[in-house]
């Protein structure tokens, strides 16, 4: 009969340690949610620019935090037209 509290106990605590280290989690996140949110819209306007000034879609995505499907879906969003392969882009005399 007492041998079946112990772990119960033992349970409860690690979970309060979980519960615990969620909400402070949980803060920081939101904490930081803005800022990080701020990055991302300065991002995006970074890689829209690059691209309408004619840098090449694989050297956006190489330098912004970005995939490269989401730099395609940002640019089609912007208007801006689709890289040809094996063409030089619009500011790009070569």
């Amino acid at each position: 009969m007492y041998g079946t509290a112990q772990p119960t106990c033992g349970i409860v605590l690690l979970m309060n340690e979980h519960a615990e280290a969620l909400k402070a989690s949980t803060r920081r996140y939101r904490r930081t949610e803005a800022a990080h949110e701020e990055s991302r819209k300065a991002s995006v306007a970074d890689v829209l620019a690059a691209l309408k000034a004619g840098m090449k879609p694989t050297e956006v995505v190489e330098l912004s935090p970005f995939t490269a499907t989401h730099v395609r879906k940002l640019a089609r969003d912007a208007g801006i037209p689709a890289a040809r392969k094996g063409k030089a882009s619009a500011g790009d005399p070569s």
